[in-house]
């Protein structure tokens, strides 16, 4: 079965990540480029999204397409990246997201 990890990053988590020096900044991210390495089996595509100032958001519905710069919601939390995996079942996907080193929200949807 396929779902999409959807990896959401927090105001606060962005926080802390910027206030770390360094090393602790680079010991964060080989957390995840294990947590990549350790799944790598049952990963299908992965990726990191730009900042979401870099968002352009298009609106469709009656008359010509509205498009703002941003993200399609206002809120404190945004999707940094996802990635596509091929598990058994949910309870595997389930199993892989709770060692998700990162960001402290991973939305998990089902691939239809």
């Amino acid at each position: 079965m396929k779902y999409v990890l959807m990896f959401v990053e927090t105001e606060e988590f962005a926080r802390k990540l910027e206030a770390m020096g360094e090393l602790e900044q680079q010991a964060a991210y080989a957390a995840v480029m294990r947590w990549f390495a350790d799944h790598a089996d049952k990963i299908t595509h992965h990726t990191h999204l730009a900042p979401v100032h870099t968002a352009t958001t298009m609106r469709l519905g009656e008359g010509e397409p509205v498009v703002t710069d941003g993200p399609f919601v206002e809120g404190k939390e945004v999707v940094s990246g996802f990635a596509e995996v091929e598990v058994a079942d949910l309870d595997e996907v389930l199993k892989m997201a709770r060692s998700w080193p990162a960001c402290p929200v991973v939305e998990i949807r089902p691939v239809s």
